[in-house]
């Protein structure tokens, strides 16, 4: 029995040019076509489909909130990936949502046979070099939650001293703007360093930098 294949993707041309490989294998049937996610998740309601090659940019309702939609109402259909050279973080984050796999678009006729028959086995194929891509935005999103959740440990007073600093102020002229004597300024300057672990104001510039206290 064939297997119904679904494509969507906003280009005539790419949906044309699947359909044509695919319909060189007596396995597969093209059971239809669709511009946008919305317009997929309307072919489905009416047709048997058992496997989706889905575009990530896309008008109306994009890929990934396509595949969003799926997961939500547990649309269990094997998802393909089409995606591009400058798409790669989409890709991923399709890949972390569920997807089986993906597909360059100029993608050659053996590799998408391939890709399908592993999508419809239940297996996820991906490539080692995808694999650490995969793996190196976890790791940044992971950073950048945890430098979002991170709170600064310093003061309102601390924070506008430590700016001042970076800006190569000198005590007198920061006691000047804050209104405080020049040994207030002072006695900031130890808090800050013993708050950031530090000996010297080039040493809390730096600190305050990387843990985004300050920005250059």
């Amino acid at each position: 029995m064939k297997k119904n294949i679904l494509i969507v993707d906003d280009h005539l041309v790419v949906r044309e040019g699947l359909k044509l490989i695919l319909e060189t294998n007596e396995s597969f049937k093209v059971i239809g076509e669709a511009g946008n996610g919305q317009e997929a998740l309307e072919l489905l309601e009416e047709n048997k489909v058992d496997v989706i090659l889905l575009d990530l940019n896309m008008p109306v309702m994009s890929g990934l909130e396509t595949i969003q939609h799926l997961n939500q109402k547990q649309i269990d259909i094997p998802v393909i990936i089409l995606t591009t050279y400058n798409e790669d973080e989409l890709m991923v984050k399709g890949i972390q949502l569920g997807a089986k796999g993906y597909l360059l678009k100029d993608t050659s006729r053996d590799d998408l046979f391939r890709t399908i028959e592993s999508a419809l086995r239940g297996d996820t194929l991906i490539k080692p070099e995808i694999m650490i891509k995969i793996l190196n935005v976890k790791e940044k999103s992971e950073q950048e939650e945890l430098n979002n959740n991170e709170q600064p440990i310093l003061t309102e007073k601390e924070l506008f001293i430590i700016r001042a600093v970076s800006k190569g102020y000198r005590n007198k002229e920061i006691a000047f703007d804050m209104g405080i004597a020049e040994r207030t300024v002072k006695a900031h300057l130890t808090n800050i360093y013993n708050k950031l672990d530090v000996d010297s104001r080039s040493e809390a510039v730096s600190v305050a930098i990387k843990r985004g206290y300050i920005s250059i």
